[in-house]
């Protein structure tokens, strides 16, 4: 294969665990499945990373850059107000799930795997405060663009929108009921919007 540098080996490696994981479970996901999946020899994962755990957090950071990107796509739509926006993120989410519910269920995996392994502990806490940087992130953003003001504390507010989200991504991988899932997101954004006050126009 053609020559890579280290860090393109690595992202290379990232994608085909994701691939692995999500066609076969996290206990399938050995060095040597890896590389196999990627097409590279053995000496390359360890030239590129230090460990399969390190490999990991690659993972999770590839698919959460993913789900970073779709987010804030969103919000440049021209929604009339802040609950269309909060729906449209939730439901750009749902998107993302439903073109690859492989890919979330691996997700789910790596962080039981996580919970599991001493070694990889600080894992779900660094994975679930990702989520919750993104959502702080996307409610400054929808506060500055839609004129509001959050009437609790933000990392609240974000802890609350991921921990809908979590929940209605189960629930759809576990019932596969889009209709379900759609009305519990219009009430997921029912909730996050009620704390939204509009900014008083002056004059």
């Amino acid at each position: 294969m053609a020559r890579m540098a280290a860090t393109e080996r690595r992202e290379a490696l990232a994608r085909a665990a994701l691939v692995v994981i999500a066609r076969e479970g996290v206990h399938a996901a050995t060095t040597r499945a890896i590389v196999a999946e990627a097409g590279m020899p053995l000496a390359s994962f360890h030239y590129a990373v230090a460990s399969r755990d390190e490999l990991l957090r690659d993972v999770v950071e590839l698919v959460v850059g993913n789900q970073d990107a779709a987010a804030f796509g969103t919000l440049e739509l021209d929604a009339p107000d802040i609950r269309t926006a909060i729906r449209g993120v939730f439901g750009s989410n749902l998107d993302i799930l439903r073109a690859d519910p492989a890919r979330q269920q691996a997700m789910f995996e790596l962080t039981q795997y996580a919970l599991r392994t001493p070694a990889l502990d600080d894992f779900p806490i660094a994975q679930y405060g990702v989520y919750r940087d993104l959502a702080v992130r996307l409610l400054e953003a929808g506060a500055a663009r839609y004129r509001v003001t959050w009437d609790v504390p933000i990392p609240d507010l974000a802890t609350l929108a991921v921990a809908l989200s979590e929940g209605a991504t189960l629930t759809w991988l576990a019932t596969r009921d889009d209709d379900t899932t759609e009305r519990l997101l219009d009430l997921a954004a029912d909730a996050i919007a009620a704390h939204a006050i509009p900014h008083q126009e002056t004059p």
